[in-house]
């Protein structure tokens, strides 16, 4: 059965990963982005099947977001899975950072990473509840569990997602709605390619003992998993997608 499916940052890397894998499945798919409108257009035009849309917003305005929901399940008639992956990545090592740096950086990430998602969730709610039931899912990080020194707003946003996802799973379950988080380490992606080719590049792929990042595809697997029906009573999982890089208890 097709599915009705909106992911967030779906223009480049894991969100255009995800988009592909749903929409190989036989789903449709609003793709979202923030200001890389050609490579949504992109992205659109090159998904298997037919009848999938480009919404835009800045994950930090609420009403924008808020618009691209709203847009998304009127263009597809309905929502079925929402799929949390835009995200910013902003270093700011604290011994390093200007005061008035810091507290731009805390103000963006968290108003994006966190803040948005939240709010996305909240306007597709209505969307999910209508449809009887479906999926949120949330792309988190390692570095929620292992800190992140040179980013501490980061690993704070994606820690606070992880709270974030196992809170709404409580409160939405009785609704058929099921919300689980999905945790990369490294993934190989544009914006990761400085740094996995460069001289540090050896370094953390040998973070994992299979010596290598994570493919956005594997993510996207694991992100697909959760939003399938078979998935339903995993709902307030955390999956790690990082290579036995980082193990919690």
């Amino acid at each position: 059965m097709s599915r009705r499916v909106l992911v967030t940052g779906a223009s480049r890397g894991i969100g255009r990963a995800i988009a592909w894998a749903f929409a190989e499945r036989g789903d449709r798919l609003a793709v979202h982005y923030g200001q890389s409108r050609d490579l949504a257009r992109d992205v659109v035009g090159a998904l298997p099947g037919s009848g999938h849309v480009v919404v835009q917003a800045d994950m930090a305005d609420a009403e924008a977001v808020k618009a691209a929901v709203d847009e998304a399940a009127d263009h597809l008639g309905g929502l079925d899975v929402l799929v949390n992956n835009a995200g910013v990545f902003h270093a700011h090592p604290p011994m390093q950072t200007s005061y008035a740096d810091w507290q731009a950086a805390w103000s963006q990430t968290l108003a994006t990473n966190l803040v948005g998602a939240a709010n996305a969730t909240f306007c597709a709610v209505p969307h999910l509840v209508a449809a009887g039931g479906g999926a949120v899912v949330n792309v988190s990080s390692r570095g929620a569990f292992r800190g992140e020194p040179n980013c501490p707003a980061y690993g704070a946003s994606k820690a606070g997602m992880n709270a974030f996802g196992q809170s709404m799973a409580m409160a939405l379950a009785p609704h058929g709605i099921a919300v689980a988080t999905v945790a990369p380490g490294f993934v190989q992606t544009e914006m990761a390619r400085e740094v996995l080719d460069g001289p540090a590049g050896d370094a953390v792929r040998n973070q994992s003992p299979l010596g290598r990042v994570a493919l956005p595809e594997e993510v996207a697997a694991a992100v697909l998993w959760l939003a399938s029906p078979e998935a339903r009573f995993s709902t307030g999982t955390i999956i790690d997608v990082n290579g036995a890089s980082y193990l919690r208890s």
